[in-house]
């Protein structure tokens, strides 16, 4: 089974201008029109001529409510006509329901215009009810305040000037040529779910992004101490753009954080800060950051709304999605933890670029795994293309991180909590069990990162299936011929047998004292497996490195 996913093509949709009145919507959308060969529309133009009087009569015979809601109906039929460009009043934006409607059928293009100049382009205009209330240049900023948060949700922001209309024309276009709406890919739960929104350039738009699925605008964001300087000041100047206030924690970089005493750290900080069960915890940062601060969202206050904004490629096509979080502890990796879903995942394909070629290397194994356990043509496709993908090939690597994405979200809606035994969410784990003992065994010090414990465990896996009898013995080679060639280690650097496996029967995965698996029949075909003869597991462990 296939679960790639793909991206809906930008040229079939309109372009809805959006913004402060004086900030030349209309001017710019005829210009705009014009050069793209398209219908243009004025929702207030199309209002006033539907009703047969102004919108200033509109609103002294009827209020501004009445007014509202005739403007959304106005925008749903010029938005159902075809593809068009359309100017809309000022206040039309700040309703959810409009909103949703741009989203869904137009390309949104906020012109953001300082107040000074609004206030310029406007004097003398008496047709304009909301000026007529007092000061325009007090209103202006009033008005700019209140809806500067919902304008900052827009696909596209362009800074107006005093310019001719033609150069913002231009700007516009330009703009709209290099856009991309990103992917949202659903994890549909059996109450609710989340969106994963997949794109290059998100970070500097989260507070956009993340408004809409806010309780309040309050959030406090966890990082550690090697993103927060890379990344956090964009994420920051984001929420603040979108009206949302926050706070930020930083905890040290690395597994050597995920531990209970970080977490409890982490909880007495936010409790000292007095949040609210409507406060959001957002993780910034590597899988990590993700465990560490969704388990801290889990449990404070019974249970936080939680967002992750992953900057590792393994965390953006495993640990953020899923919602299963938690700390290491010396008997074992994540032996206590909560499931506890985000409300957003944002994955910016730009934050990898920053990323040593190791990290990217270690990420690889989790998006090659799917294909293991359930898509053999992922996996070939996977084979073909892995070296160019990491090598840099932003396609390939956006395309990857989809149908990895893809394929753990529709496992995880089909099984949220990991209580199907045999073909569930438990299908994931293929080569985790190995992996953690691993990761035990090396002391969580930085020497092994996860997705090389993966890698290795993959290998492994298949290797102790087709000594079971269970899938072809020329699996395993080409396994391990793969995971080689893209750099990562298919074999155990010497630890102990014995060792291994005293890690592995602390594994959370154990039932009744006997060890589980994630074996295959071949690839593409991974099923659970319970009671493996514990024989077999020390030999493919002492045939593939161990001693």
């Amino acid at each position: 089974m296939s679960f790639n996913t793909k991206t809906r093509p930008d040229d079939a949709r309109s372009i809805v201008l959006i913004g402060l009145m004086g900030a030349g919507k209309t001017a710019i959308g005829k210009r705009l029109a014009a050069e793209l060969g398209l219908p243009f529309f004025d929702s207030d133009h199309e209002i006033e001529r539907a009703a047969g009087m102004s919108i200033a009569e509109i609103f002294r015979l009827h209020g501004e409510a009445y007014f509202r809601a005739g403007e959304k109906r106005v925008i749903q039929r010029l938005l159902a006509s075809g593809r068009i460009v359309l100017a809309t009043g000022g206040g039309a934006f700040m309703d959810g329901e409009t909103r949703a409607m741009i989203r869904a059928r137009g390309i949104s293009v906020w012109l953001r215009c300082p107040v000074p100049l609004l206030v310029q382009r406007v004097q003398g205009r008496t047709h304009r009810p909301l000026l007529n209330e007092g000061d325009p240049a007090e209103i202006l900023a009033r008005l700019s305040a209140a809806r500067a948060p919902f304008y900052a949700q827009a696909d596209i922001i362009i800074d107006g000037s005093e310019a001719p209309p033609h150069v913002t024309t231009n700007h516009v276009i330009t703009a709209l040529a290099s856009h991309t709406t990103p992917l949202r890919v659903p994890v549909r739960l059996s109450q609710g779910g989340y969106d994963v929104v997949i794109g290059a350039g998100l970070l500097g738009r989260a507070g956009a992004l993340i408004a809409p699925v806010l309780a309040q605008p309050r959030c406090v964001i966890i990082t550690d101490s090697n993103v927060a300087p890379l990344h956090l000041p964009v994420l920051q100047e984001s929420l603040s753009e979108a009206g949302i206030a926050h706070e930020a924690l930083t905890v040290p970089a690395g597994e050597g954080a995920k531990t209970i005493a970080v977490w409890q750290e982490l909880v007495d900080a936010l409790l000292t800060r007095k949040v609210d069960r409507q406060t959001c915890v957002v993780a910034l940062g590597g899988g990590v950051v993700g465990d560490l601060a969704g388990f801290t969202a889990a449990a404070t206050l019974r249970g936080l709304p939680f967002i992750q904004i992953p900057t590792t490629l393994l965390s953006q096509v495993d640990s953020s999605v899923g919602g299963k979080t938690g700390v290491n502890t010396p008997q074992g990796k994540n032996l206590v933890g909560a499931f506890h879903q985000p409300r957003l995942v944002l994955a910016d394909t730009a934050l990898l670029h920053s990323l040593p070629a190791r990290e990217r290397r270690a990420g690889y194994a989790e998006i090659v795994k799917a294909g293991l356990i359930a898509d053999a043509a992922f996996y070939e496709w996977c084979e073909t293309h892995a070296s160019a993908m990491l090598a840099g090939d932003d396609v390939l690597l956006a395309e990857a991180i989809r149908r990895a994405v893809a394929f753990k979200a529709h496992v995880v809606g089909d099984d949220e909590r990991e209580t199907k035994p045999n073909n569930g969410r438990a299908l994931l784990n293929l080569g985790h069990t190995f992996a953690h003992a691993l990761e035990a065994e090396s002391g969580y010090d930085g020497t092994l990162l996860h997705g090389e414990a993966v890698a290795t465990g993959l290998v492994l896996a298949t290797d102790l299936s087709a000594r079971l009898g269970l899938c072809p013995q020329e699996d395993t080679g080409r396994i391990a011929a793969h995971v080689a060639a893209v750099g990562l280690s298919a074999r155990i650097a010497g630890h102990e047998a014995e060792a291994l496996l005293a890690h592995m029967k602390q594994d959370k995965k154990m039932r009744d004292g006997k060890l589980t698996f994630v074996l295959t029949r071949g690839i593409g075909q991974a099923f659970t497996s319970a009671d493996v003869p514990q024989e077999a597991v020390r030999a493919t462990l002492l045939a593939n490195g161990a001693v």
